[in-house]
């Protein structure tokens, strides 16, 4: 499957030095600077401001630690770029899990508009004015957005067809079918005493899906409980 037009990603940022970062290594940064699959443009959010210091934040309202960023210089970032039907996300510890199944949604889509804060946190006003979806990448606190909104192009961006070459390679991935990934091995057979499961050694191609279906299960089961208990309960839903 092939795209009309390349995935677009703009992110709304302070330090727009840190990007491309980890973007524009290997597959997909050849898919990016080369092949033309996906696109990134960065906006210094601070040229929007009114400020001549540049300044962009102010004092919580309400009184508290810290500053937050003000809705009037966001606004004034986004509604310079053409939002071409694309979500608008805002990198939030307080936001919605980061998810597989949302990232396929995305990557369906023409692309991202990524908003990076810093501080407290942004004017929630302009998150409600502009429908902004709040999107946490795990339950930590980070210093700022950039990190998570690079984590966030890359889960969407590895899944443009091109990206990565192979589409068979995505289909055993973890969340998936809603089971994490099995272990992987190569060569050598043998590593400080240990040895490469027999069964991938066998050339049975039944056996050997049968044990990584088995050790999908069971990492799983062990790891992610949430993930194992909504897994089962699909499987009872379609009568497995």
């Amino acid at each position: 499957m092939s795209r009309a037009a390349p995935f677009e990603v703009t992110v709304l940022t302070m330090f727009p030095e840190a990007f491309p970062g980890p973007l524009g290594v290997s597959l997909i940064g050849t898919a990016w600077r080369e092949a033309g699959l996906w696109s990134l443009e960065t906006l210094d959010i601070r040229g929007f401001s009114k400020d001549k210091r540049g300044f962009l934040d102010d004092t919580p309202a309400g009184g508290g630690p810290g500053q937050v960023m003000r809705a009037d210089v966001i606004a004034s970032a986004l509604d310079s770029v053409e939002r071409r039907e694309r979500p608008l996300l805002y990198m939030s510890a307080r936001g919605r899990p980061l998810t597989q199944a949302r990232v396929k949604e995305w990557a369906d889509g023409p692309g991202l508009i990524v908003l990076a804060g810093r501080f407290e946190g942004v004017d929630q006003r302009v998150l409600d004015a502009r429908g902004f979806e709040e999107v946490s990448v795990g339950d930590a606190v980070l210093a700022g957005g950039e990190a998570a909104a690079l984590v966030t192009i890359e889960a969407c961006v590895r899944l443009v067809p091109g990206v990565l070459g192979q589409a068979e390679s995505l289909s055993e991935e973890s969340f998936e079918d809603g089971l994490l990934e099995h272990p992987q091995y190569t060569r050598p057979r043998t590593f400080e005493g240990l040895e490469i499961p027999q069964v991938l050694l066998s050339g049975h191609h039944a056996l050997v899906a049968d044990w990584r279906r088995a050790e999908r299960e069971r990492a799983t089961r062990e790891r992610r409980p949430d993930l194992w208990a909504a897994w089962l309960a699909n499987q009872q839903a379609k009568g497995d």
